[in-house]
């Protein structure tokens, strides 16, 4: 008898929402050059001690994780994987600003004014 394992698909690291996805596109559409996609990452600093990173990516490193959503493509820098698992980034506007938002089930704190946070690995379930 042949057992035949079916491979489920594998949830996306991050994901955008519509707000989000439009805005990157629109962001890329005006850039002076074509980029392969958005980087996404987390780095040391700010008060609460990490903060999330946004850059324009030429092209996708060897070890990074390729998301496609939306439309649009997101490389995650393979040192902020863990802490990036199960993220939605959003984009939001007010009467006085508009900027990314990340809606993160790692994040355990924030500083006051939210440009930095505190994030912990998501632990193998």
């Amino acid at each position: 008898m042949e057992i035949t394992r079916t491979r489920r698909p594998r949830p996306k690291v991050v994901t955008l929402s519509d707000a989000a996805a439009a805005r990157v596109r629109e962001i890329m559409d005006r850039a002076e050059k074509p980029y392969a996609g958005l980087k996404v990452g987390v780095k040391n600093g700010g008060c609460a001690g990490q903060e999330y990173t946004l850059d324009y990516a030429e092209a996708a490193g060897p070890l990074d994780e390729v998301v496609e959503d939306k439309g649009v493509t997101i490389l995650v820098d393979p040192k902020a994987i863990l802490f990036l698992i199960g993220t939605e980034i959003d984009y939001e506007t007010t009467k006085l600003s508009s900027k990314f938002v990340f809606r993160n089930p790692n994040q355990t704190d924030a500083c006051g004014c939210g440009e930095s946070v505190t994030i912990v690995p998501a632990s193998e379930a």
